[in-house]
């Protein structure tokens, strides 16, 4: 080991006090590896940065598909198979090391739109900069969700490789490349039979994730995440029977009904006066309360947190009501929400077009909560909107899920917690994620294992401009890309240790 490594692993060994020394003093092999391997595992992300899969646009749909199955052969995987599906393809890929446990991965590969007049640098390229107070990060889209963390798990990988040894535990893949629009064709993928009976076989499925906090490095595990509607409501003069059935002079309006209007409408029946919650009709009938023990958790976890830097990290100034921490986070976890990711009609071009637009489309997402589900939810959205007057209005889903939950007592979780624990990071339970990711189809029959997210580092920005990973950090309480990789080394080791 050259002087460079030896002062990298040692900087390694100060800022992941215990997997980190400990690797460094029982395992040189793996530790050097590690460190050996930072440029190639760094190429490695900003390569597959710079080739987006954007299943909405139908951008690198096949190409995407191609990158992630040689990913995983370079990875070590033994078999690895392109699963075509009704859509979207995705990756199926199997590591048998001979051991006695195995655990799913999940990966997504596609991304989010983006603008790249709204970011400091280009979302392709992967740019790494210094950024006060946490180190040098990476930016670029796809660098923390999911790609980058994503990444730390074939960065260990490689090192295994490198270091001649195998992973103490079997592996199972399942990839997907359209998880941003709801993951429509995945269900096809994990419950192909054979595919089925691999993922069976395992403790349970992780999605890799960079879930430590900035300041003090904290994680926390989410017991499961909301589920999720992705639709669109179209307006149109044509299928209303009112309105123009092209676009007219705008001084039309005097006499002819307004489509546009008639969507804005719409969409106030379905939430309060403030926007802040639904009122579709029936949408509460099977919602299940928080429990009491969910509800610990949520004030352990507000015991933890910092809210001025949740506001920060967020760019808001206030939550919902000005209410107690405590308060915010139940309504996080426990609250259905309808949300207005864009709402277009007519012209939107620069300057005015004095036009009566004769089609308007609002983009909505709904997040759901147990006892929710994907199909009654929509039933429910279109009846409701039915009986208000406004069944003319086109319901287009184009993707959802319903939620998902994991038992804090499981194997699984007990093993993240270890792997915390042995780390120092300070680490809190949370009923669920308040975003959504396709766990439910593990979780739920034929699968039904246990699943989440799990690793160490920090990322932020998800779906936003300038979203980032941190590379190498300046905080000792949070890790880089490097003590990240050791983490999730350690994190096979408890696994296979279970009982």
């Amino acid at each position: 080991m050259d002087r460079r490594e030896m002062l990298k692993l040692a900087a390694l060994g100060a800022t992941f006090a215990v997997p980190g020394a400990a690797l460094a003093a029982q395992d040189e092999a793996l530790a050097k590896a590690v460190a050996a391997g930072h440029d190639a595992a760094i190429k490695r992300l900003r390569d597959w940065i710079a080739l987006p899969t954007i299943a909405a646009e139908g951008r690198n749909v096949k190409e995407g598909a191609a990158y992630m199955a040689e990913l995983a052969r370079e990875a070590g995987f033994q078999k690895v198979e392109i699963v075509p599906t009704d859509g979207v393809p995705g990756v199926f890929a199997t590591m048998d090391n001979g051991a006695k446990k195995t655990l799913g991965l999940y990966f997504m590969y596609d991304v989010k739109q983006f603008d790249p007049a709204e970011w400091s640098a280009p979302p392709l390229e992967g740019r790494i900069v210094e950024r006060a107070g946490l180190g040098k990060v990476l930016i670029g889209r796809g660098a923390v969700n999911q790609k980058g963390p994503e990444s730390v798990v074939l960065a260990a990988l490689a090192a295994y490789k490198a270091a001649g040894r195998k992973p103490p535990v079997n592996l199972v893949l399942v990839c997907e490349g359209e998880e941003e629009i709801g993951s429509p064709h995945f269900p096809q993928i994990v419950r192909r039979p054979d595919i089925a009976a691999a993922l069976r076989k395992s403790v349970g499925v992780v999605i890799p994730s960079a879930w430590q906090a900035p300041g003090d490095g904290a994680a926390e595990i989410n017991l499961g995440a909301k589920g999720i509607i992705e639709c669109e409501l179209i307006a149109t003069g044509e299928r209303w029977g009112r309105g123009p059935a092209k676009d007219l002079h705008s001084s039309m309006k005097a006499v002819v009904d307004s489509p546009a209007w008639h969507l804005v409408e719409a969409l106030q029946t379905l939430v309060t006066a403030d926007g802040n919650m639904p009122v579709i009709d029936g949408w509460f009938d099977r919602v299940r309360p928080l429990t009491p023990r969910e509800k610990a958790l949520i004030a352990d976890s507000a015991a933890k947190r910092d809210e001025a830097v949740m506001k920060r990290q967020m760019g808001v100034q206030h939550f919902i009501g000005d209410a107690p921490l405590r308060e915010t986070l139940e309504r996080l976890a426990a609250q259905p929400t309808v949300n207005i990711e864009g709402l277009v009609a007519g012209y939107t071009g620069p300057g005015g077009k004095t036009i009566l637009p004769s089609r308007a489309v609002a983009k909505l997402d709904f997040r759901l909560v147990p006892n929710q589900t994907h199909d009654d939810c929509v039933a429910k959205l279109k009846a409701h909107l039915a009986k208000h007057g406004f069944g003319d209005i086109e319901v287009k889903v184009t993707g959802g899920y319903d939620p998902t939950e994991t038992d804090e007592n499981s194997p699984l979780i007990k093993a993240e917690l270890a792997t915390y624990a042995r780390a120092g990071v300070k680490t809190s339970v949370y009923p669920r994620l308040a975003g959504s990711w396709p766990g439910y189809v593990f979780t739920s029959a034929p699968i039904s294992l246990a699943a989440g997210q799990f690793g160490f580092g920090h990322g932020n920005g998800a779906h936003a401009p300038d979203e980032y990973l941190l590379i190498d950090s300046s905080n000792p309480k949070v890790l880089g890309f490097d003590g990240a990789t050791l983490g999730f080394i350690d994190f096979f080791a408890q696994i296979a240790a279970m009982g």
